[in-house]
């Protein structure tokens, strides 16, 4: 049989049924090894993030990828595109015309996996102790348009809110929200290192080797209660320093899938082979990267730098020479297939120009060139990273207006230094909390921002962001969405670059790899099982 590459559609989950029944008395794959899933996601404990799975700390894809296996949400995202369901709620809603309370009833029988009951005061627990956690990764702010939670009886949570949110319940399937036991969970303090207990479809052992989380063995939690299907006993997520190494070992036999990061020079090859072993599934995704300014810094701290910059790259070459087929250039920090998309740096700045680049900085009296470091991370966004810095070094020299030096940096040291305003100009990626425009906007825009950014525009935080989550049609809420993307586009707090799709590969034998990873890069280990593909 030739290799398989397998594209799908980004509407998929609205072909198939969503959802089965409740997973907890499925049985699982009839061979009781694991399934080993490779990635090269690095998690570490460290000074300055001792606690990487506290789900009122974890911030990143990575993380969050755990946390989905093991902590419940009262709601979930489905395999595909469309709202989130119920997932530990039995139903939850709006129960007023203004989208300001919304109340969840609980699953029946719902247990954490050391089969403590899990009550309304669990769930009033976990979310009152991650927005006063207020943890500096920032995550906590996906939470703040909580005004209070109420509980009414075990079964009943009833959320208050201070101003309409159409978007809350995409909120509420996010691992900030996950259910934790006040027995195991101090609500004053984030619980350190690898430890995790939740009620979700799997438990956790973890092995780590001198603070670094080496593999994660997923089992089946046999007291779960949810709307999942559990389609295997036990998964193992086993990390690799680099995607070279991830393929050796899925060639060899050790993994039986693997998923981010492939490098393109991978995908490329796979897509071209022909093998009886492997199959290549080429899917949507919402990931996008940019470029963040520490808009205090002296040397960007005039607009001119900033808007100079996004009129000199040509983010068309950068893609074409670095990702090829695996990305597409974005002129918005919302991507194209999003409701609410804008072509706002486009329609500001056009094709490159070095010339207007010029004449902006001559106005504003910048003196040239302007010396710049750009820092990237050398561990998070897969091996092409380096290569795209270079490239974007060689775009800003060329253009006579920079002096541009590059560095690179582990996740590990990179994000905090990054949080306490350590770079001027530092390149990061975003895989959406959920699939809306607004989580493009106000994680970068609003106070207690995910980048830590100096940046605040009053319009957009005290008009535009509440003005469009009061809008439950998306499609109707374009107005407000399309003005925050023009405005990011003229004051340019970050560079948007392009936008990815996404790839997994893996053992013939393996079932389930269309749905182990939906658009918003959500690992589905529940979904893998093993058989015969099609």
């Amino acid at each position: 049989m030739n290799r398989k590459t397998l594209v799908l559609p980004a509407v998929i989950g609205l072909l198939v049924p969503v959802l089965a029944a409740c997973g907890g008395t499925d049985s699982g794959s009839d061979n009781g090894d694991a399934i080993v899933v490779g990635t090269t996601d690095a998690f570490t404990a460290s000074k300055d993030a001792p606690a990487p799975l506290d789900p009122a700390f974890a911030y990143d894809v990575g993380t969050w990828n755990i946390l989905r296996q093991t902590v419940q949400t009262l709601m979930i995202q489905p395999r595909g595109e469309g709202e989130p369901v119920p997932e530990a709620a039995e139903s939850c809603g709006f129960t007023d015309s203004g989208n300001e309370r919304y109340a969840c009833t609980l699953r029946k029988d719902l247990k954490f996996a050391n089969g403590d009951p899990v009550t309304a005061s669990d769930v009033k627990y976990s979310i009152d102790r991650a927005r006063a956690l207020k943890a500096d990764s920032g995550v906590f702010a996906l939470l703040s348009t909580i005004d209070t939670v109420e509980t009414q009886g075990d079964n009943e949570v009833i959320f208050h809110l201070k101003t309409a949110d159409a978007t809350f319940p995409f909120k509420l399937s996010t691992p900030v929200a996950g259910i934790v036991d006040p027995d195991i969970y101090d609500k004053r303090k984030l619980r350190d290192g690898f430890e995790l207990d939740g009620s979700g479809p799997y438990t956790l052992k973890a092995e780590v080797e001198d603070d670094k989380l080496v593999s994660a063995v997923f089992t089946k939690n046999p007291n779960y209660q949810g709307s999942l299907k559990v389609n295997n006993d036990k998964v193992e997520l086993r990390n690799f320093k680099d995607a070279d190494e991830m393929g050796s070992a899925l060639d060899k036999g050790d993994i039986d899938l693997m998923t981010r990061t492939m490098s393109p020079e991978q995908i490329q090859k796979l897509s071209a082979d022909s093998d009886d072993k492997v199959d290549l599934v080429d899917m949507s995704g919402l990931e996008i990267r940019y470029l963040a300014f520490n808009t205090n810094a002296p040397t960007v701290k005039s607009k001119a730098v900033r808007q100079a910059m996004a009129q000199v790259i040509d983010r068309g070459e950068l893609v074409s020479k670095v990702y090829g087929s695996q990305a597409e250039p974005l002129y918005s920090l919302v991507p194209a297939s999003i409701t609410g998309h804008s072509n706002s740096f486009f329609n500001k700045y056009g094709d490159p120009d070095v010339d207007k680049a010029k004449s902006m900085m001559e106005r504003a009296g910048v003196t040239t060139p302007v010396k710049l470091t750009l820092h990237y991370t050398t561990d998070h966004y897969g091996s092409a990273t380096e290569k795209e810095f270079e490239l974007l070094k060689k775009q800003l020299n060329d253009s006579g207006l920079f002096d541009v030096d590059i560095k690179g940096t582990p996740w590990a040291t990179f994000r905090p230094a990054e949080q306490k305003g350590a770079y001027d100009v530092y390149g990061m990626g975003w895989f959406p909390d959920f699939p809306d425009a607004d989580n493009y906007l106000a994680p970068f825009l609003d106070k207690d921002n995910f980048l830590g950014s100096p940046y605040a525009n009053s319009a957009i935080r005290s008009d535009l962001i509440p003005e469009s989550r009061r809008v439950a049609d998306r499609l109707s809420a374009s107005g407000s969405l399309t003005e925050m993307q023009d405005i990011v586009a003229n004051d340019v707090p970050v560079l948007p670059l392009w936008q990815g799709k996404q790839f997994v590969a893996a053992n013939d034998a393996v079932t389930g790899t269309a749905y182990v990873l939906n658009s918003s890069s959500t690992l589905q280990l529940w979904e893998l099982g093993r058989g015969v593909s099609g």
